[in-house]
């Protein structure tokens, strides 16, 4: 196998001075750059976390949908008002920049309702580069499908935009359903683009980290009921980056053996 250098990039998961100057984390839902990727964004203040389902549905539905019921809401709330008052809340708290883009949650949309990744690549790569960022965190994208369409979408950005480092964090609510983590590095790897964990310096701080989440008061409950929150809060589970790019050159004759 080929010998790599240092001048092909940062291999072995160390990152080239400069990769973390000016971050954007992708987030599919309010919650989500909190519960992935908080200490990131606690060690590199300033960084900008883009939500991408962050907007209105044509209309809420008449009885709360068994998501939103769990965390409180009754017919006529407006759950996107509030939700993204607790973002407010929840970045300043991680001393974040929060941006929002228009879609609607899927629990809101009949399947054929939902935005593809190309209807959302657009304005993500809009919000993205007014950004003017050095490194971009997508979700892993499992499980969920707006995770899925997030990461996706995403991914279309990065195809236009390869000269930016591209990492991938992992969805805090899924990546322990059995075999969803290992199926999307699968999926990547097989693509040509491989992840691989990346050395990314943070600072841990859980204290923080919980408080951030606890801005989020309507999602407490059902991510206790349906994800186990305190429970991985109190484990400690942590966070891990995935640094996103093609293989070293010489190595895509690991191809032939999968």
């Amino acid at each position: 196998m080929a010998q790599t250098s240092q001048r092909e990039g940062p291999t072995w998961g160390k990152l080239e001075p400069g990769t973390l100057d000016r971050i954007v984390v992708v987030s599919p839902h309010f919650d989500d750059a909190a519960l992935g990727a908080a200490h990131l964004l606690l060690t590199y203040p300033g960084s900008t976390v883009i939500t991408v389902l962050g907007g209105w549905p044509p209309a809420f539905p008449e009885e709360p949908t068994a998501w939103d019921a769990a965390g409180g809401f009754k017919a006529g709330d407006d759950v996107v008002a509030l939700r993204r008052q607790e973002d407010v809340a929840a970045m300043e708290v991680l001393g974040a920049t929060p941006v929002w883009l228009s879609f609607p949650d899927h629990q809101y949309l009949t399947r054929a309702q939902r935005p593809r990744p190309e209807d959302v690549a657009p304005d993500l790569e809009a919000a993205i580069m007014e950004a003017q960022p050095t490194a971009v965190f997508l979700p892993m994208g499992i499980a969920n499908p707006d995770h899925v369409l997030t990461h996706d979408a995403g991914c279309q950005v990065r195809e236009h935009h390869r000269q930016m480092a591209w990492f991938a964090y992992e969805d805090h609510g899924y990546k322990h359903l059995p075999g969803l983590l290992a199926w999307r590095v699968a999926r990547l790897f097989r693509s040509g683009l491989w992840p691989t964990p990346a050395i990314v310096p943070i600072e841990v701080d859980a204290d923080r980290k919980r408080k951030a989440i606890w801005c989020y008061a309507s999602q407490i409950p059902p991510l206790e009921q349906e994800h186990a929150l305190t429970a991985r809060l109190d484990a400690n589970v942590p966070e891990q980056y995935w640094r996103l790019a093609p293989p070293p050159h010489g190595w895509e004759r690991l191809m032939e053996n999968v």
